[in-house]
């Protein structure tokens, strides 16, 4: 607790309790009895030393009297470990503060009870109030993602609701409020750039866009809403492009909603998808495109380690689609998003001791400060699990790997080796589809390597640009 007074407004919960009661009973004093009066509390505050939950619930019962309703939370807003209990990342499951919004409306069933927090969709609101567990249903981020989120789930269009990913970026706390923004709605801290309604082209022009990853996809959407012919030229078997490997982790449900969602968006437009088409210059010459889009995402890193070419060695992307190859004693070289999230989804989900050699002095260092607070929450408590950071990888031998930390050199056993040393932009093939026509884009990872908020605003953005 932090609430260290020895007066009569500490220790005891009655005595603890007397300050905030003494406020509840003051307001209702002065609106009277018919004014609503709503109380937010967390139900756990998710630090050490926090008050728990049998006094949270204590204590409402004490402020019945003087509220008609409560809505249940969890965290703490000024508390950066707190926080990300209060606006949950995607390390935590969908409605984590159910469990304790029940028990408050079972204990108290004349409060109207509502519950806020990773309530993702439409179908897991209207479950918890069918069930009876709670009265209301609040939203924060979910309306931040996509603002006529009510309208289209009255209207029952539940596949065109865009998905909250629990990125935090719309909420994150950066040096001067800089790349705040939202991953899905690139109209968020962008209103003056991205119009509220669709405006159709003057004159409809044949876009190309070369690859159908979240910023192909929502270039492509975008074009063909404002009434532009539109063919997309994908070289795999399917449209998702990175996401659909994302979607494949553990920790990432969200993404999987989001990837499900573009699909859906993409079928309801006029669109010549052209799958297993690798592009190339006389390819798209032939199409005689007005403007051109390349979105051609981008390609992992291969680092220059002797060694790297043998067998028990992989790429990121062998590792989560087909995790079944992956040995007990795992070592993950880089440490990025990508290689941390890998490294905490072997230890914590399949038991295999791992060990992360990042170069840098952070893990996760592309991540903001709340995301990097909620993994560090994660890996804490594994005791299989080791992240040697300002370390370098100077070889692979025979299932071991040497590496370099400052002076100091060593070798770390290794049934299996994985590459997550991040991505590359294909700069020389980016390079020569310019001059074909004279609208000619680069978005997304074919820019350079982007998070999913900067390629969808550029996807968006450029397409909304050609006239």
């Amino acid at each position: 607790m932090f609430n260290h007074r020895t007066d009569e407004y500490g220790g005891s919960l009655p005595n603890r309790a007397r300050f905030p009661l003494l406020i509840l009973r003051k307001i209702r004093e002065a609106v009277g009895p018919e004014f609503p009066v709503d109380m937010r509390i967390s139900g756990e505050e998710c630090v050490p030393g926090s008050i728990p939950f049998e006094d949270t619930l204590a204590f409402i019962q004490m402020a019945e009297p003087y509220i008609d309703g409560v809505q249940i939370s969890a965290g703490l807003d000024i508390n950066h470990e707190g926080n990300v209990h209060m606006a949950t990342t995607n390390f935590k499951e969908h409605m984590p503060n159910l469990k304790w919004a029940r028990t408050v409306k079972k204990t108290c069933p004349g409060l109207v009870v509502s519950v806020v927090g990773a309530i993702m969709n439409p179908s897991e609101a209207e479950q918890i109030l069918a069930n009876g567990d709670v009265d209301l249903v609040a939203f924060g981020r979910a309306f931040i993602a996509d603002p006529n989120w009510p309208n289209k789930a009255r209207e029952g269009r539940t596949c065109d609701i865009v998905p909250c990913l629990r990125c935090l970026q719309c909420y994150h706390i950066a040096t001067n409020r800089q790349n705040v923004g939202c991953s899905v709605n690139p109209r968020y801290c962008n209103e003056t750039l991205i119009p509220e309604r669709m405006i159709p082209a003057e004159q409809a022009q044949r876009v190309v866009i070369i690859g159908a990853g979240p910023a192909g996809l929502n270039a492509a959407i975008t074009a063909s809403r404002r009434g532009h012919e539109v063919i997309v030229l994908e070289k795999s078997t399917e449209i998702g492009g990175a996401l659909n490997t994302i979607a494949r982790e553990y920790y990432k449900e969200d993404i999987r909603s989001y990837r499900d969602y573009l699909t859906n968006q993409f079928a309801q437009c006029d669109i010549d998808l052209r799958l297993n088409t690798a592009a190339d210059r006389s390819m798209i010459e032939a199409l005689h495109p007005q403007a051109l889009i390349i979105a051609c995402g981008a390609q992992p890193v291969t680092p220059p380690v002797p060694g790297i070419d043998q067998s028990f060695v992989m790429g990121f992307t062998e590792a989560i689609h087909h995790p079944e190859r992956i040995g007990k004693q795992v070592v993950i070289i880089g440490g990025g998003t990508i290689g941390a999230e890998i490294g905490l989804e072997l230890a914590e989900r399949k038991g295999r001791q791992v060990t992360i050699v990042e170069m840098t002095d952070t893990l996760a260092s592309q991540g903001n400060l709340l995301y990097r607070i909620a993994l560090r929450q994660k890996l804490d408590p594994l005791t299989n699990f080791t992240a040697l950071t300002e370390t370098r990888c100077i070889q692979i031998g025979d299932h071991e790997v040497e590496i370099l930390h400052q002076t100091e050199q060593r070798k770390l056993k290794a049934d299996t080796v994985i590459i997550a040393a991040g991505v590359r932009t294909n700069r020389a093939f980016v390079n020569s589809l310019y001059g074909i026509c004279p609208q000619t884009f680069e978005v997304g990872d074919a820019l350079q390597p982007r998070k999913i908020q900067e390629a969808v605003f550029e996807g968006t953005g450029v397409a909304l640009s050609i006239e």
